[in-house]
């Protein structure tokens, strides 16, 4: 896991949470939080509405500038964010493990993808934990980063 651990008051946590992601993102963290949440429900799945307001909620915490890319353009890299938004919620008894999953997981599709190019030990540990989910929970997630990606708004370079 990402061992980088912001503090709330770092420029890194303010600024991607009110401001800059990446490149695949059009908004701060809090705003595509709320896109997510937003197009989960216009849909109506509604079983989305707290794995939408939680799914990054460990992105500011994990924000680094990972290479000259982010450097250049002034971007972050949140590598692992997934697993540290479950290490918060994980103890949270008002959370359904149903939600827990979701938050968990909701970057494994898109990770497996990367990592299947970049990282081949890497990608079997995600490809395994794939195989390990039942396919009620894959097809959600599948559905999920739909929604995910809806709240990224436009790309504002390739």
């Amino acid at each position: 896991m990402n061992r980088i651990n912001n503090n709330i008051f770092s420029f890194a946590f303010l600024d991607s949470l009110f401001f800059t992601q990446n490149k695949w993102h059009q908004h701060g963290v809090l705003l595509h939080t709320l896109r997510v949440t937003y197009y989960a429900l216009k849909a109506g799945d509604f079983k989305f509405f707290a794995a939408g307001l939680l799914h990054d909620i460990g992105k500011p915490f994990t924000a680094f500038k990972k290479d000259e890319e982010d450097y250049e353009f002034n971007e972050w890299s949140f590598t692992d964010h997934e697993e540290r938004s479950y290490q918060i919620i994980k103890n949270w008894s008002f959370i359904s493990e149903y939600t827990k999953k979701i938050v968990r997981y909701h970057y494994l599709i898109r990770d497996i993808k990367k990592s299947k190019k970049e990282d081949l030990k890497r990608y079997a540990q995600k490809k395994a934990i794939w195989d390990s989910l039942d396919k009620d929970l894959q097809e959600d997630l599948q559905r999920f980063l739909h929604y995910d990606d809806l709240g990224k708004g436009k790309k504002r370079r390739d």
